[in-house]
């Protein structure tokens, strides 16, 4: 009895780990769909913040370090008072800072350039 449970609960954990990634994939598809259908857009805006993320890479070889991967965001308000928040470039991170104005180019939520204006 113990080991048919056992059973069980191996095929349930394996059955939510693959849906978990299948669901995880069709996102990103759906994603990457929605912004090449999407229309460029170059609207006035401006830097209100700015953070990065970091993902970290777990090796399952001992003799291995782990790494961490940045992901930098920029959060954009527009003329409206709107905001969006944007994963952009690390060197387009490095060149914005919080206050610049400018026209932001977007196609949905990809974020294309900033050029600012003096």
């Amino acid at each position: 009895m113990g080991f048919e449970l056992m059973e069980i609960m191996f095929f349930l954990i394996f059955s939510l780990v693959i849906v978990f990634f299948i669901v995880n994939f069709a996102r990103g598809i759906k994603m990457w769909n929605k912004n090449n259908n999407s229309p460029r857009l170059t609207v006035r805006a401006r830097v209100v913040s700015k953070r990065t993320s970091y993902h970290r890479n777990i090796s399952t070889d001992v003799s291995a370090h782990s790494q961490s991967y940045p992901s930098y965001y920029v959060t954009f308000e527009f003329e409206s008072g709107d905001r969006l928040e944007l994963c952009v470039h690390g060197t387009d991170f490095g060149l914005l800072v919080e206050g610049d104005e400018g026209n932001l180019t977007l196609q949905g939520r990809r974020y294309l350039g900033f050029e600012r204006i003096y």
